[in-house]
C-alpha cells in the first residue's frame, strides 16, 4: 500500500506536515516536469497559511526540474485554470485545499488547454515516481520564475458573461466563509450595479468562523440570517477556493444545486440554442425535462470534474452542471467557475424580472429531491446489489453510470459508493409528490440501514 497517501482521485490533498510538507511539495514539482515535459507552468495559491512556503517548495522543484514558472498570487482554484488556457501555458498547478480543515492543504493540476490530471491520468504515475526515486535530474540549467497577474483579464472575461444584461440594483448577501472568494467578489462589486452586504468577506487562513464549506448546514445559519434581517434579494456563499458557490433565495431557503443546473442549462441554450448539456446521475428529471423542452440535447456523464469535462469537450457542451454545485462552461475551457454561476444567475434574475424563488420555486414543486443522504456502511457494493435486487422487477430503466439509478413511473433514486469513504450517497426525486419522495426516500433508507 502507498505510503504517499495525499494523493487523491483528483488532487493532492492531507494534513499539514504529516501528509503534506515542503519536501513533498519539491518533489511533486519534479514529477509534474516529469509527467508533462512543459516549458512553462503557472501556478497560484489560496489563502491558508502554509500555502505560501507549500507554494514555494513547488516552485523550487519546478524550476529545478528545468521549467519556467509564473506565480499568479493569490487566487481561486479557477485562476488558475484562467491563467493556463488564456496565456496558453503548459500546465498550471493551485495550491489549496478547499473547504477541508486550517491543517490541510493540497494541489489540483492541470495540463494545456486545463485539461484536468487525475488519478488515473497522471496523479498515480506522479505518486509512484516519487515513491520509486524516479524524479527528473536537476537540469543544468534551472527554470526561471516571473510573477503576473492576470486579475484585471480574468475580471473582464468574467463580465463577458453579464454583457448586455441589463443588471439591476439587486442586494446581495455574500459569504465567502473568510476563503478566497471576497477578494474578487469586491474587484467585481466596482464593475455591478448589485449593493452587496459582506459577511466573513475578510480572507483569513485561520478561518475564525469555520472552514469555508456551505454543504455543512449549520454553516448556513449565518447567511439565512443576515439575508432575513436585511430583507435581501438573494444569497451567496464559497468554499474556500471557490470554485463551487451556493445559493439562498430572499427568504433565506438554501437552494439545492439541482435546480441551479437547470436555470444554468436554460440560460446557456439562450446563448447557445441546440447545444449539449452534460449533467450527472444523481438527479436528472429537472434537467433532462428543461433542455429536452429547450430543444438542446441533455447528456449524461459520471459526476466527478475528470469526467464532466471530458464529456464536454467529446460533445462540445455549451454548459455542465453537477448538483454539488460544480457549474462548467464552454468558453472557460469547459471548467468550473464559483464566479461565472452567481454572475448568470444574477443576470437571469435581472432579465427575467423575477426573485431566485420564483424562478427554482415551480421547479422544486414538479421534481421534488430527497438531498444527498450519507450513510456510513463498509460494504457499499452490497448495499448496490441488494437495492437493484429488491427493485428490479418494478424498473423502468436501470442505469450504472455512477453507481446505481433506478427509474420508475413516478419516481427515481441514484445509490453510489463514495471514492474515499465508507459511505453510501442516496438520492431520491419524484413527480411533483413531496409525499412521495418522502415515502420512497425513508423505505430506500431502511433497505440501506438492514444492510
Amino acid at each position: 500500500m502507498s505510503k504517499l497517501t495525499a494523493f487523491k482521485a483528483y488532487d493532492v490533498r492531507g494534513r499539514i506536515p504529516t501528509e503534506l510538507n515542503e519536501e513533498l511539495a519539491y518533489q511533486i514539482g519534479l514529477a509534474y516536469v516529469g509527467l508533462i515535459q512543459p516549458k512553462t507552468v503557472c501556478v497560484g495559491r489560496d489563502i491558508r497559511l502554509s500555502s505560501q512556503t507549500l507554494c514555494t517548495a513547488l516552485v523550487r522543484g519546478l524550476t529545478d526540474a528545468g521549467c519556467d514558472v509564473v506565480d499568479i498570487g493569490l487566487c481561486g482554484t479557477e485562476g488558475v485554470y484562467f491563467a493556463t488556457f488564456a496565456e496558453n501555458f503548459d500546465g498550471g498547478i493551485m495550491v489549496t485545499a478547499s473547504h477541508n480543515p486550517p491543517d490541510y492543504n493540497g494541489m489540483k493540476f492541470v495540463r494545456e488547454g486545463s485539461r484536468p490530471i487525475s488519478f488515473d491520468t497522471g496523479l498515480k504515475d506522479m505518486r509512484d515516481a516519487i515513491e520509486s526515486g524516479r524524479l527528473p535530474a536537476k537540469a543544468a540549467r534551472p527554470g526561471s520564475m516571473r510573477q503576473l497577474d492576470t486579475t484585471a483579464k480574468y475580471l473582464d472575461h468574467l463580465m463577458g458573461y453579464v454583457q448586455g444584461v441589463p443588471l439591476k440594483p439587486l442586494k446581495v448577501v455574500v459569504n465567502p466563509g473568510n476563503g478566497g472568494a471576497g477578494i474578487f467578489v469586491d474587484q467585481l462589486e466596482k464593475r455591478l450595479p448589485f449593493q452587496f452586504i459582506k459577511l466573513h468577506n475578510e480572507p483569513d487562513g485561520t478561518f475564525p468562523n469555520g472552514v469555508p464549506n456551505p454543504m455543512i448546514e449549520e454553516n448556513r445559519t449565518s447567511t439565512i440570517d443576515l439575508i432575513r434581517r436585511t430583507g435581501a434579494d438573494v444569497g451567496l456563499a464559497w468554499d474556500g477556493d471557490f470554485d463551487r458557490c451556493f445559493f439562498f433565495d430572499e427568504h433565506g431557503g438554501f437552494v439545492e444545486g439541482y435546480y441551479l443546473v437547470g436555470m444554468l442549462a436554460e440560460a446557456a441554450l439562450k446563448r447557445a440554442p441546440g447545444s449539449c448539456i452534460v449533467h450527472d446521475p444523481r438527479l436528472t428529471w429537472n434537467t433532462i425535462d428543461l433542455v429536452s423542452r429547450l430543444g438542446g440535447k441533455p447528456v449524461l456523464c459520471k459526476s466527478g470534474h475528470a469526467f464532466i469535462k471530458q464529456k464536454m469537450r467529446e460533445v462540445d457542451a455549451v454548459y455542465g452542471g453537477e448538483m454539488s454545485a460544480h457549474h462548467y462552461f464552454r468558453e472557460f475551457a469547459y471548467c468550473d467557475s464559483g464566479m461565472i454561476t452567481w454572475l448568470v444567475a444574477l443576470g437571469v434574475m435581472c432579465e427575467r424580472g423575477l426573485s431566485l424563488g420564483q424562478l427554482v420555486g415551480e421547479r422544486q414543486k414538479l421534481f421534488p429531491v430527497s438531498g444527498e443522504i450519507n450513510r456510513e456502511i463498509a460494504d457499499a457494493k452490497g448495499v448496490l446489489a441488494r437495492a437493484q435486487r429488491q427493485y428490479e422487477k418494478a424498473a423502468i430503466a436501470i442505469d450504472f453510470t455512477d453507481g446505481l439509478s433506478m427509474e420508475f413511473d413516478q419516481w427515481r433514486f441514484n445509490l453510489r459508493g463514495s471514492n474515499t469513504e465508507p459511505l453510501v450517497r442516496l438520492n431520491v426525486e419524484t413527480r411533483g409528490s413531496e409525499a412521495l419522495m418522502r415515502d420512497k426516500t425513508a423505505e430506500v433508507l431502511r433497505l440501506i440501514d438492514g444492510a
